[in-house]
């Protein structure tokens, strides 16, 4: 008699695997650490998450865009004191760690992080069975458990229909012009002082960046109108280009 087999994973599953163990990667150079966090061994059981031995609380946030879910950052009492003590005075954390969250949306395609908010860590882990695909990863420095990276995807959403652009025609959006980013150190922020030049990661000729609650609609070039800024639109991106469509 032939001993039965032992199941594998589906090859969905792995490439589903693989691709959050590359977000969790991403977030992982942004959480702060002694050591480089690096990610474990990926889990998809919600039963089995792994969690850090002294996992003090967990910053949630939703994902939209391309793909849409829910996200968990599981932190150390580690991490967590280190914020709360910093040098420049007490962190948010879940402000704190919103860039590690959104690196690890980037990875994802064009998704973006919303609502992240602090949360205690098995109540933030339970919020997310049940709702779709889920992946946890462990992330180790020198082989000690620091933090947990958990990720809840559900299938694209289909696009709204012309009724529901209608009822939204008239509500007021928060617009945003953006010329430029950057990232600093603590210890950068602590040694800035008047006079100094903060260096952005956009050329001078380069177009700004117009956002609706955060989300890139159109670029253009700086203006002055009436001794206020203003923004000449030179570019409308895909995405704000196909919403004008349906609304025709």
């Amino acid at each position: 008699m032939t001993a039965p087999r032992t199941a594998e994973p589906s090859q969905d599953s792995q490439t589903v695997a693989a691709v959050v163990t590359a977000a969790a990667r991403a977030a992982a150079s942004l959480v702060p650490s002694a050591s480089p966090l690096v990610p474990g061994t990926p889990v998809s059981d919600p039963e089995t998450v792994p969690l850090p031995p002294a996992a003090a609380s967990a910053v949630s946030a939703s994902l939209t865009g391309e793909v849409s879910g829910d996200v968990v950052l599981v932190l150390s009492a580690d991490v967590v004191e280190a914020l709360r003590n910093s040098p420049v005075g007490k962190m948010d954390v879940a402000s704190a760690l919103r860039p590690a969250l959104e690196a690890a949306a980037a990875t994802l395609g064009r998704v973006r992080v919303t609502s992240e908010r602090e949360e205690e860590p098995v109540a933030a882990l339970d919020g997310l069975r049940d709702k779709g695909m889920f992946v946890a990863v462990p992330l180790l420095a020198d082989g000690e458990h620091q933090a947990t990276f958990a990720l809840q995807v559900n299938l694209p959403a289909v696009r709204g229909q012309r009724g529901s652009l209608d009822l939204l025609r008239h509500v007021a959006m928060e617009v945003t012009v953006e010329i430029g980013r950057t990232r600093m150190t603590v210890q950068e922020l602590l040694s800035l002082h008047p006079g100094e030049v903060v260096e952005l990661d956009r050329a001078a000729s380069a177009p700004a960046d117009l956002l609706v609650n955060g989300t890139l609609i159109a670029r253009g070039e700086v203006v002055v109108v009436d001794e206020d800024f203003g923004l000449r639109i030179s570019e409308i991106v895909t995405d704000a280009a196909e919403l004008g469509s349906v609304q025709a």
